[in-house]
């Protein structure tokens, strides 16, 4: 029978075993942890690669005391009993760092809209003050610099070259928890239709997009950037499985603009264009509808001088299919002034090659009280079309009334498309001048206001 103090020594030997072994799984467990098993699907090397270029963005932002004249005054303060320190609003976004020897990152226009001050947080904790370097409302886009050493910037890839079905990953600040990484596919290509006034193309993915999210990394599988997360949808806005992301080839366009310029300086080309419908694309025996028909060309514009004429339809932009109107008007759009440009057309069976110049775009001309005496005081422009929000509607857009003037007293106003004098269709300010100055009698103008259609006798 053995004794208390073997008992004692073989328990005392029992428990070292066991410490020795768990000390031996716990390292194992850690060096597993450490190193990606073998045949362990993960990623985990691909978010070490990327994430150190993904920052958090917050902002201060100008309060309404700052932008009230009155509230600026001591007296007009104290009166109405406003702190002479408002507190300043703080918001949290992403942003993405696209080169690291400038210091160039890339974020959405609306995270650092009306920002006083714009503080960059990298994964490593370090902060740094952001300059605003430029910012396009018009896609969402804008670009900050820092003065930072040592930073990780992420490879811009080719949004073209994008599936759906493609797995993608999103990295951003959700709820400004801090950097969270979702992962998802593509779930659709080419999304518009978000808003009335932006240039859109947007890539949709179910990786999850919350509040936080906007100006943070879409990557793809190689670690290359392909979209700047910028917007949800859900009832309450947070994430429902569908998020859009600006495809990373419009943003590399924006950003070169902003670069060189500060701004986006986009052209005129001088057409108006629309879908290929089904039915047009079965008459030309196309196996497609892809492209864009030109619908009208407006006179002495650079469209017209390289003799692009009504009914062509524009197949490619610079050697690139044109898929839709759409597709045609985000091309236009991210194309700067002076820059020549390649459209292949179809006309009558053949393909063409038509070279063309983007040209600045029209200011709006003053019809002077001579030229049309029944309506001094207008000022009218051409409809650029290049622009998103241009009105569907064919005609002069009324860019001015001046106060007391005879346009005035019709009840003309700014936005009033003139579509039609005494029956006659004007697209254009030429049309409507010639219309206009044989005109010695009253006639009758047709204006779209909104959603109606309004009748002026002009005498």
């Amino acid at each position: 029978m053995p004794s208390r103090h073997g008992a004692s020594r073989g328990c005392v030997s029992l428990m070292a075993t066991m410490f020795v072994a768990a000390t031996v799984l716990f390292n194992a467990s850690s060096s597993m942890a450490a190193q990606p098993m073998p045949g362990v699907p993960t990623l985990a090397p691909l978010i070490n690669q990327v994430t150190p270029a993904v920052v958090n963005i917050s902002i201060k932002s100008r309060s309404a005391t700052e932008d009230n004249p009155l509230l600026r005054d001591p007296f007009f303060r104290r009166f109405f009993n406003v702190p002479d320190r408002p507190p300043q609003e703080m918001a949290a976004g992403s942003g993405v760092i696209v080169d690291a020897r400038q210091g160039l990152v890339i974020t959405n226009h609306h995270v650092i809209r009306n920002a006083a001050q714009v503080i960059v947080t990298l994964k490593d904790r370090r902060q740094f003050p952001a300059q605003l370097v430029g910012t396009d409302p018009a896609t969402d886009i804008a670009v900050l610099k820092i003065e930072a050493q040592n930073l990780s910037a992420l490879k811009l890839g080719d949004s073209d070259q994008l599936n759906v079905g493609d797995f993608v990953v999103a990295i951003g600040n959700p709820f400004g928890l801090g950097q969270t990484v979702t992962s998802g596919i593509v779930s659709a290509l080419g999304r518009s239709g978000l808003s009335m006034e932006g240039y859109e193309e947007f890539i949709q993915t179910d990786a999850s997009i919350n509040p936080g999210n906007s100006g943070g990394a879409l990557v793809d599988l190689r670690g290359d950037l392909i979209g700047i997360n910028t917007a949800i949808i859900g009832p309450s806005g947070a994430n429902v499985g569908i998020g859009f992301a600006v495809p990373v080839n419009m943003v590399r366009a924006v950003m070169t603009q902003i670069v060189r310029f500060g701004e986006v300086r986009r052209g005129r080309l001088g057409i108006d264009f629309e879908d290929l419908t089904p039915d047009a694309a079965a008459k030309l025996k196309l196996k497609s509808a892809d492209g864009a028909v030109v619908s009208n060309v407006q006179a002495e514009s650079p469209a017209d001088k390289a003799g692009l004429r009504r009914g062509d339809l524009v197949l490619a932009f610079n050697g690139r299919p044109v898929k839709s109107g759409p597709d045609l008007r985000n091309r236009l759009g991210l194309t700067p002034v002076g820059e020549d440009v390649e459209l292949t057309v179809l006309r009558g069976g053949q393909q063409l090659a038509i070279k063309v110049q983007i040209a600045a775009p029209q200011t709006a001309s003053t019809v002077e009280g001579q030229v049309v005496p029944q309506l001094a005081g207008l000022k009218i422009a051409n409809v650029d079309r290049s622009k998103p929000q241009a009105p569907r509607v064919e005609g002069v857009l009324v860019v001015g009334i001046e106060t007391g003037s005879v346009a005035a007293g019709y009840g003309l106003r700014p936005g009033d498309i003139i579509a039609v004098i005494n029956r006659q269709r004007v697209r254009n300010i030429n049309e409507f001048l010639a219309a206009v100055r044989t005109i010695d009698r009253a006639f009758q103008m047709s204006v779209v206001r909104g959603d109606f259609v309004l009748t002026f006798t002009i005498r």
